[in-house]
């Protein structure tokens, strides 16, 4: 199978929906090392694959990984790291993230404002 993006993004996902955030960062440094490119798609995987693994320490790391990448994140990838704070219980960090939304002119959801809101009870 050749190595590709979309060869990638499915890997990534499969780790997100298996709760595999481990191997859904190795997935992504070994992209680097061969040369292909992770998108928003294979990032926001990744993201999601933290969340669900109530890792949300690793969410944000990765959404600050985002940028040395050059992939912008959205409204799907800021989702997943308030909600991945809210799980985790750190407040703090979801409405931080809240904030860079805004900042940086990404559009918060309704799922966005409920996790936010979920981390502040």
């Amino acid at each position: 199978v050749e190595r590709s993006t979309i060869t990638y993004n499915a890997a990534v996902s499969a780790c997100e929906k298996g709760q595999q955030w481990i191997k859904a960062f190795q997935l992504l440094t070994e992209m680097t090392a061969v040369l292909v490119e992770a998108g928003i798609v294979t990032c926001n995987a990744a993201v999601s694959a933290c969340e669900k693994s109530d890792e949300w320490e690793q969410a944000i790391h990765l959404l600050v990984d985002m940028g040395a990448r050059c992939v912008e994140a959205n409204t799907i990838t800021y989702n997943a790291a308030v909600s991945a704070c809210e799980k985790g219980c750190e407040w703090r960090q979801a409405l931080q993230l809240f904030g860079d939304m805004a900042d940086r002119r990404v559009e918060a959801a309704t799922t966005t404002y409920n996790a936010a809101t979920l981390a502040c009870e």
